[in-house]
């Protein structure tokens, strides 16, 4: 998906307008499967880029979710809060999870494109 930046954690990225929007990857929820409770990071905080910020719960397991690149919690996704299954329904659209400003724009150059992705998914799952 064009604009979008991925790690090898099943984490997703875009960028718009100096924010950050993270989620999880479509890979990532069919591996979890029916997400059930989201720890959301706090409003303000602040995160380097691979520190532990959230945990998602399924009925399977618990996950931790790490932050693809640094910058401070603006928002979190309160539809997601109520409703967890949007993640599993859309991750990479309605089923965000936050939103990152004051961003290291210099780091999505460490991330993934959607194309690496894709490939290294296969050689995970080879």
């Amino acid at each position: 998906m064009e604009g979008y930046f991925y790690t090898k954690e099943h984490e997703w990225v875009t960028v718009r307008d100096d924010t950050a929007t993270v989620g999880i990857t479509d890979f990532a929820q069919k591996q979890l499967g029916d997400i059930v409770f989201i720890e959301f990071p706090s409003l303000g905080s602040v995160y380097s880029q691979g520190d532990e910020i959230s945990v998602i719960e399924s009925v399977k397991a618990a996950s931790e979710i790490y932050a693809p690149i640094s910058g401070k919690v603006i928002t979190c996704n309160d539809a997601v809060e109520g409703s967890p299954d949007l993640v599993n329904l859309n991750p990479e659209g309605d089923g965000w999870l936050f939103k990152i400003s004051e961003i290291e724009s210099q780091e999505l150059n460490s991330l993934l494109s959607h194309s690496e992705y894709e490939e290294y998914i296969k050689k995970i799952t080879e």
